[in-house]
């Protein structure tokens, strides 16, 4: 294995990228009145693409292994 080929470093992108789509959500649900309703879109719009991207870079990686032919 290559120097930063980590074969676990996707899944862990992606659960980062769905925690931080997680705060962004509910920071954007939470100040419903203090925010312009515009922002509180794109937030929660941006919110729910990361949210999916994280989830298909947490579960790319779940299949299982071939194995060898021979």
């Amino acid at each position: 294995m290559a120097r930063g080929d980590h074969p676990m470093r996707t899944p862990l992108y992606g659960g980062l990228l769905v925690a931080v789509a997680m705060v962004g959500g509910a920071l954007a649900a939470g100040r419903r009145d203090t925010w312009p309703g515009w922002a509180e879109t794109v937030v929660l719009v941006v919110a729910g693409v990361a949210m999916l991207v994280g989830v298909l870079l947490t579960l790319r990686d779940r299949t299982l292994p071939r194995r060898p032919r021979g």
